[in-house]
This record gives structure tokens, sequence and C-alpha cells, in this order.
């Protein structure tokens, strides 16, 4: 049967052409680059894995930070969503318990409600799970934030321009005006 194959190379594949066109389909260039396409995108499902898996390891991801993260390493979009769907059912991504991490830290790094919102934002965490764990911060926890904030970055100073400045900066921290502005006078009527 070797004797009626001829090699023939294309594109740098090799096909083997039978005498008898009838009794297979030859591959076109086109047909080919789709069918490498299409095994690339399955063989490479276990590769996206593997490397979402090496990913959570340094920290942890909302589904939609991980799916952009596989895309920008050069996955595809399918790909990306399938190994994302495969760790959210696995149970390595959670979105609301990581909306509630996200929550706790930076609240606990001295940030008001607007900046922390504006994380759980930059991180694609869905929307519909932000008041749920915002909820949990107490109002007084977070005047106390501010004004241990405000210790630490004024110390014993009452000077107005530092006053203001200290208002300015709790306010890119998150905090309302009217909150930075109560968190100063508590200061004030604390360092008296």
């Amino acid at each position: 049967m070797m004797d009626n194959m001829e090699s023939t190379k294309m594109d740098d594949l090799e096909f083997t052409k039978l005498d008898n066109p009838e009794s297979t389909k030859m591959l076109n260039p086109e047909s080919t680059k789709m069918l490498n396409l299409e095994s690339t995108k399955m063989g490479n499902l276990e590769s996206t894995k593997k490397r979402a898996l090496r990913i959570l390891g340094n920290r942890n991801f909302s589904e939609r930070e991980m799916q952009r993260r596989l895309v920008s390493k050069g996955e595809t979009q399918e790909n990306a969503e399938e190994t994302v769907r495969w760790l959210v059912e696995l149970g390595y991504i959670n979105d609301a318990d990581y909306a509630g991490l996200i929550v706790r830290h930076y609240f606990d790094r001295g940030y008001g409600i607007s900046r922390i919102r504006d994380e759980l934002y930059k991180r694609g965490i869905p929307r519909n799970l932000w008041d749920e764990k915002l909820a949990v911060l107490d109002e007084s926890e977070m005047n106390d934030a501010s004004v241990e904030y405000l210790r630490k970055k004024l110390g014993e100073s009452k000077d107005k321009d530092d006053l203001r400045r200290a208002t300015d900066s709790l306010v890119r921290r998150g905090f309302t005006y009217e909150e930075a502005r109560a968190a100063v006078n508590r200061y004030l009527s604390e360092t008296t």
C-alpha cells in the first residue's frame, strides 16, 4: 500500500495523499488550521487548569480576576471560562468569601467604605455581594479606625495645615468629607 502513497509537505505539516482521492478526504490549509486550533484549545485546557492552580498558589482571586489573568497569559477565552467554572466547582474560587476578605483587609488597614467599594469593583466582585459584606462593618469601628489613622498621621499636631492635609487624606482613603471632619473633631477633642 505504501507504493501508492506520496508524501507532500504543505505549510510545515505532512500530508499523505492516496492515489485514489475518493478513498480519503484531503485537508486543505484552511481546514488544517481550524483542526490545529481546535486540538490546541482542547489540549490546552489541562495546561490552563494547571496554570490557574499555580496562580491561585500566590493569592486569592475572584472569578473575573482569574479569567482576565488567564486570558492575559495567552489562554483562550473559552479555556479561561471553563477553567474558572472548574475552580468554582472545586471551591478554590468563591467570590462571596473573597469579597469578605477584601472588605476586612481594607477596613483593617484604615480605609473607608468608598475605597473598599472601589477595590471590590476593581477585583470584579459582583455588586450583589458588596452590600452584604459591607454590612458587617460596624460604624463605631469605622470611626475608631479613622481617628486612629489621624493619631498615626498627626501625632500630637494641631496645626491647621496638618489637619487640612489629614482630612484630605481621609477622603482619599474612602471616607466621606463628613466622616473625615467628624474624625478630625474627635481627634482634636481627645488630644486636648
